[in-house]
């Protein structure tokens, strides 16, 4: 009921060990609390919070545009509705290292269980878009050194991602992802990586756990989980796969009202109300309090509502 019941601190330490495990780790995106609950529900291992979806949840482009007030409010409804660790886009840091210091502990104060800060420009574009500008490989380390230094949790972790790859090639992206390691990075999120080669060239670079990214319609293939696995990947998020397939469910849904005048036709593909109580735990709340779930829900049985 209400919200987690598992603390950020043992949150962060399930992602350290996750991450030590030898195995890979599956994150699919939340874009939203509700959604959240569903990855859990479904058995993955952790909740992964996009940029580019805190983002176009406002109706803006990923360009740098969210403030970090918005990003830690949002990650942290996210993260509080879930057992799960979740890892939050921080884009650039939102400013300089001071800045960047500022976003690590509000984002602790959120209770996630680590970020990632890019070593883009700012104003930032989305990873997987052509024209991207990185920054120099000391203004890079210099946002992941504050970003360390200014964790009050050892087990937050601290993750730098490069887009260097797209701009420059694999072996700058080899040589920054070593460079940003020694700034304390504790893991490598190496972006629009375009094969699996190149995946296991950054695991040669470094010893520390690297990120791959499968999102839709990007520079990657979207490979499986044993192939980035062979690769030395240890964990893969999809960002923005659960929000583009919601976003698409409720264009058709608009469409078929439009041009019918009902939605008659899309109720098999909804979520039912039963379920959709199922998912929020009506029930739960009930047994907290017999006022809050006393009616009967279309295809449930009246005993499973807890209101005998």
């Amino acid at each position: 009921m209400l919200y987690s019941t598992t603390t950020p601190e043992q949150k962060r330490a399930a992602l350290r060990a996750m991450l030590a495990s030898g195995t890979i780790v599956q994150f699919p995106g939340a874009f939203n609390p509700l959604s959240a609950k569903l990855i859990q529900e479904k058995g993955f291992d952790g909740v992964y919070i996009s940029g580019a979806v805190l983002a176009n949840d406002l109706g803006l482009p990923d360009i740098g545009l969210t403030t970090l007030t918005e990003v830690a409010t949002r990650a942290g409804q996210i993260a509080r509705m879930t057992d799960l660790p979740a890892l939050v886009d921080a884009d650039t840091g939102f400013g300089e290292p001071m800045n960047v210091a500022r976003t690590v502990q509000e984002l602790e104060n959120a209770g996630l269980a680590g970020c990632h800060i890019e070593d883009q420009f700012n104003p930032k574009r989305c990873g997987h878009l052509d024209g991207k500008n990185v920054v120099d490989t000391d203004t890079a380390a210099k946002r992941i050194r504050a970003a360390a230094d200014a964790r009050r949790d050892p087990d937050f972790l601290i993750m730098a991602r490069t887009d260097i790859r797209a701009v420059d090639g694999l072996a700058a992206a080899q040589d920054r992802a070593r460079a940003l390691v020694d700034a304390g990075a504790d893991a490598i999120f190496p972006e629009a990586m375009a094969t699996v080669a190149e995946f296991a060239a950054i695991r040669d670079a470094v010893d520390v756990p690297i990120l791959a990214n499968m999102t839709e319609f990007g520079k990657s293939d979207l490979f499986t989980t044993k192939q980035l696995a062979d690769a030395g990947v240890n964990m893969v998020i999809y960002p923005v796969t659960l929000l583009r397939i919601a976003m698409r469910a409720a264009e058709r849904t608009l469409e078929a009202l439009k041009a019918e005048g009902t939605q008659e036709a899309e109720v098999p593909n909804m979520l039912t109300r039963a379920r959709l109580y199922e998912l929020v735990d009506y029930e739960a709340y009930n047994h907290f309090d017999t006022s809050v779930f006393n009616f009967q829900v279309p295809g449930r049985p009246a005993q499973s509502l807890g209101t005998k």
